[in-house]
């Protein structure tokens, strides 16, 4: 019969019957249990608890029968991270040790510490996809950006806007069509109808000067000269920028003379390359931009008499929201009857004007003016154009 004794340090003691026996006799001045009238109880096993001071008699329990366990696995091997607690052995004790195996802490870097927690979802709820890019050996020529065009025109999934108008309006010195550059010939300026002139173009002229209030004068003069000069670069007519030296007869357009490399002075003065100082001056001017308001001065009287007298009206004639249609005409027996002190009623005359409606408060409609002759007097029509409704004729003898 062999008992099991826990012992201190962590490690199990197994003793024989003789060491029992042995022990049990120096026990006799404990007190035994009171015999109880129940039946016989099995042989009891006395297990002790041992220190290094004395032992003593722990528990008392009955000893079961013994049962046939399983042949016992070989001892499991650990590393030396503690050294087990030596015990004294006897020469009839069989001993076998219990090593605890220490909890390693595993040590990650400061990286994956950062590192958020992966869920362990994929194959279920998502799947990593790699995308691999192969690219032909040989040369490659990318698409242009016509071939771009039509294959986006081909798909229709694309909206592309309206390309932008262009511009006709053509400078009547250097000849080029719409808006210069702001470092260069810079913006178109009106001088008559259907008349344009680039602002730099118009400035740098020799006779053209600049008020304080921005009005260039002398335009139309420049312009009437420039039509028999010819540029001394591209051979064209309109060039009015002279060389300024003495007896020198170059001649440029603005834009000819920077191909030219001509020089410019702050006081609006110009030096062909023949004459031009080597090196750098400290009057040469080098940006030619102009940001501040700048008109052509002309007689707006004479100029809107040209455009009424015109006979083609291949141009519209506005004025804020009246559009200028015909004049109409007078003859001899009619000068009397058809004037006033203020005012000429010329029969055929007809303007059309955007007004606020008669009918609602937040729209706008076109009347429609003119002037017929009824009885040797003048009567005057306004006709109602409005969009949803039948024309309205409203007719009186008096403009009023």
């Amino acid at each position: 019969m062999k008992d099991i004794v826990f012992c201190s340090n962590n490690c199990f003691v197994l003793y024989s019957a003789a060491v029992q026996a042995k022990n049990s006799e120096n026990k006799e001045s404990v007190p035994t249990l009171p015999q109880s009238p129940m039946k016989e109880r099995p042989p009891k096993a006395f297990h002790q608890y041992s220190n290094n001071i004395s032992t003593l008699d722990v528990h008392c329990l009955p000893q079961l029968q013994e049962k046939v366990s399983p042949p016992s696995s070989p001892p499991i091997m650990f590393p030396p991270a503690f050294e087990a607690a030596k015990v004294e052995a006897k020469p009839d004790e069989l001993k076998v040790t219990v090593k605890l195996k220490p909890r390693l802490k595993a040590i990650h870097s400061s990286l994956e510490d950062c590192r958020p927690p992966s869920k362990k979802w994929k194959g279920m709820k998502w799947k990593k996809w790699s995308i691999q890019i192969v690219i032909p050996k040989g040369s490659f020529k990318p698409p242009c950006e016509e071939e771009i065009d039509e294959f986006l025109k081909k798909l229709g999934t694309t909206l592309k806007p309206d390309p932008v108008p262009k511009d006709y309006r053509k400078c009547c010195f250097c000849h080029e069509e719409g808006d210069g550059l702001t470092d260069g010939p810079a913006r178109l300026l009106n001088l008559d109808l259907d008349l344009w002139v680039h602002l730099n173009c118009a400035l740098w002229s020799t006779e053209v000067y600049e008020t304080q209030a921005g009005a260039l004068m002398n335009v139309e003069l420049a312009l009437r000269r420039g039509l028999q000069m010819k540029c001394v670069l591209c051979h064209k007519m309109g060039a009015t920028s002279g060389c300024h030296r003495l007896r020198c007869t170059n001649i440029y357009h603005f834009t000819c003379a920077i191909k030219a490399q001509c020089m410019f002075f702050i006081d609006k003065t110009v030096l062909c390359p023949m004459h031009k100082p080597k090196g750098t001056h400290e009057q040469e001017l080098s940006y030619f931009a102009v940001f501040r308001r700048v008109y052509v001065q002309r007689d707006e009287v004479r100029q809107i008499a040209s455009i009424v007298q015109r006979g083609e009206r291949d141009h519209t004639f506005r004025v804020g929201s009246l559009i200028f249609h015909t004049v109409g005409q007078l003859l001899p027996q009619q000068m009397q009857a058809f004037h006033s002190s203020k005012a000429l009623f010329p029969v055929g005359y007809e303007a059309s004007r955007l007004y606020w409606s008669m009918r609602y408060a937040n729209r706008r409609c076109r009347y429609l003016c003119s002037i017929e002759e009824k009885d040797g007097l003048p009567l005057f029509v306004i006709k109602v154009l409005e969009q949803g409704h039948e024309d309205l004729v409203l007719t009186d003898k008096t403009p009023k």
